[in-house]
């Protein structure tokens, strides 16, 4: 069983940047689709996707609310997922997630595709304020 951790939120301005990562241990991601998700804290807001990038080819998907602004990596040797943040906005205050996917390819339904969903890590916060 993989376990994944999160690291790399913290309080930024906005306009500010980021570098979240995903280690994972247990297994390799190397085959995995890997998934960015978020929560705002805001009442009521679903979990939503933000990125995701496929095991041994790395085609990378976003979301439309990111516009050019982030965008997802992987480092196989190290088995980490970076996800890079930048010109943050309040709006994308909230806790981050990565997830594996069960199969090697993000595809297009990515974010709402959960029979294929396999773990999550714990989080990390991303406040964007002034």
């Amino acid at each position: 069983q993989v376990q994944l951790v999160e690291s790399g939120g913290g309080l930024v301005q906005p306009g500010g940047s980021l570098r979240l990562s995903c280690t994972a241990s247990g297994s390799t991601l190397a085959y995995s689709a890997v998934g960015w998700f978020r929560q705002a804290q805001a009442p009521g807001k679903d979990r939503e996707g933000v990125a995701c990038i496929g095991g041994t080819n790395a085609g990378t998907y976003y979301a439309d609310f990111v516009q050019g602004r982030f965008a997802v990596s992987r480092d196989y040797a190290k088995n980490t997922v970076f996800l890079q943040l930048n010109d943050l906005k309040s709006e994308d205050a909230g806790v981050y997630y990565c997830l594996t996917y069960t199969v090697g390819e993000c595809g297009s339904s990515w974010n709402y595709r959960t029979w294929d969903f396999g773990s999550w890590g714990q989080g990390t916060q991303v406040t964007v304020s002034s």
